[in-house]
């Protein structure tokens, strides 16, 4: 069989296919390259990251390593001369032994494990999403509860202004009383004293006592308005976040401790000196401390701070008010108690003055009736049979010694001037006396009123005692107002008659 041998000579063409088609096998081969490239390029491309695509004016190799470098570790010089080798910082896989530290990969197409990370990623924002709601309502909650001992608190403190409050206007119903019976006093009794002064002032303080205690009183009424619509507000917004973590069996205490912090509106814990917790997140429209959580939160730790402050006064207020109320009763008191001692002290020197008026008009009138037996005496008998030899004025005695007109004799005269000038007297001592039994009845009559000024002065004590202590309510005191009428005293017809 012949063989067929290339032919020698370069320039002659040994080629049997023509170049047209040479041509396109060649267009085909390198179409098909390039679209192979690209091919491989793309894929890798979409697996790679976008700061790992290499410049194509570069060699590969010197890219990869300019691209590698900032992976490698950093060899740091220390004080005393040595050196440490440190990763670089941020996230990625730390390869000690490579001496490498890769930044994380993202890839940019879903993986086959896509469903599986989805649904860990879901349940994931879920679990945050309940962890978050949880520790919102735990926070709510502790709110909550930190506005309803503020409302107790409250509570009893209005429990107490109300009880102060009764016994400023029991007070004022006791002033009441010591004037209305101070008022059946004698006339001359009411002559304005220290202590109606006193009475007086009582009741103007008692009055702006009674308006400052009404004030806290409405105040206290706002500020407990105000904390229970803000306790209903955070039970609702509590109440919606535990909808989400209804299945979660976790104490919410339990939640705020792990959270590090004991509460988010409480102020009057102080700060422990362990690492503070976590911060208050910001709000979020759409996740669990939304803006009106948020807000709720903000209005009770004001409302918090508001009654602490409103607590303290309505207190301070209180002890000032029964303490000057107590002062204010003890000066009164005390003012009726000096006067019923100067009454005493009057009573006792119209006592005695009494007692030497009344010796005075008896031997005044023992004197008088004396002197009218003397001038009766004097006088002589009424009848003329009654009359002796030796007291006759025509006896022979007389009528012999008065034949001539020198010689009358002054018997007559002097018997009947004698007569006048005891008369006179003795109508000069009834007067006098009359004088003595008109000022004895009128200092009897004084000493009368001063007795009942005392007595009166007394009973306003006594009822001042009894009626301030705490065991006397407001009714008993204000029935006693009402359905009380003492009798007035009342002056006989002999004092009357003699004035």
């Amino acid at each position: 069989m012949p063989v067929l041998l290339p032919s020698t000579d370069p320039g002659q063409d040994s080629r049997v296919g023509a170049p047209e088609w040479r041509q396109a096998a060649k267009a085909t081969s390198r179409k098909a390259h390039l679209l192979t490239d690209r091919c491989g390029q793309e894929a890798v491309t979409m697996w790679q990251p976008k700061d790992s695509v290499l410049d194509p004016n570069v060699a590969h190799h010197l890219g990869r390593a300019a691209y590698m470098e900032p992976w490698r570790f950093r060899v740091e010089m220390l004080k005393g001369g040595g050196t440490l080798e440190k990763p670089p910082p941020g996230e990625g896989v730390t390869l000690w032994k490579g001496k490498m530290k890769p930044p994380a990969w993202y890839a940019r197409l879903p993986l086959p494990m896509h469903r599986d990370a989805r649904a860990q990623q879901t349940a994931e924002v879920v679990h945050a999403h309940a962890r978050g709601a949880r520790l919102t309502a735990a926070r709510l909650g502790r709110a909550q509860h930190q506005i309803n001992g503020q409302l107790r608190l409250l509570l009893r403190q209005r429990e107490a202004t109300d009880r102060r409050l009764s016994e400023v206007r029991k007070g004022l119903l006791i002033n009441q009383q010591s004037v209305k019976l101070r008022g059946y006093r004698p006339k001359c009794e009411k002559i304005p004293d220290k202590a109606d002064s006193l009475l007086v002032w009582e009741k103007k303080e008692l009055k702006s006592m009674k308006r400052k205690m009404e004030k806290d009183m409405e105040i206290s009424e706002d500020l407990l308005k105000a904390l229970a619509s803000c306790r209903d507000t955070l039970d609702f917004y509590c109440q919606e976040r535990l909808q989400a973590v209804e299945l979660m069996n976790q104490p919410l205490d339990k939640v705020l401790e792990q959270a590090g912090r004991h509460s988010w509106v409480d102020i009057t814990r102080l700060p422990t000196p362990r690492t503070q917790g976590l911060k208050t997140p910001p709000p979020d429209p759409i996740g669990t401390y939304t803006p009106a959580c948020a807000k709720a939160l903000f209005e009770a730790k004001r409302l918090l701070m508001e009654s602490k402050d409103i607590l303290t006064e309505m207190a301070k207020n209180e002890v000032d008010i029964q303490n000057q109320q107590q002062e204010i009763s003890n000066r009164v008191c005390s003012s009726l108690a000096q006067k019923m001692r100067e009454t005493l002290e009057l009573k006792e020197r119209m006592t005695m003055t009494l007692g030497l008026m009344r010796g005075t008009i008896h031997r005044c009138m023992k004197f008088n009736q004396e002197m009218y037996v003397t001038r009766g005496i004097i006088k002589g008998p009424l009848l003329k049979r009654n009359l002796e030899a030796r007291e006759k004025l025509n006896r022979p005695l007389v009528r012999m010694y008065q034949r001539h007109v020198g010689t009358q004799l002054p018997e007559a005269t002097r018997l009947a001037q004698g007569t006048d000038l005891l008369t006179r007297h003795n109508l000069h001592m009834e007067k006098n006396l009359k004088e003595l039994r008109t000022t004895h009845d009128n200092l009897a009559w004084g000493l009368n009123c001063k007795k009942i000024g005392h007595d009166v002065d007394y009973d306003v004590v006594r009822l001042r005692l009894r009626q301030r202590h705490p065991h006397v309510c407001y009714e008993q005191a204000q029935r006693l107002v009402n359905d009380w009428d003492p009798p007035t005293p009342a002056r006989s017809k002999t004092n009357t008659a003699s004035k």
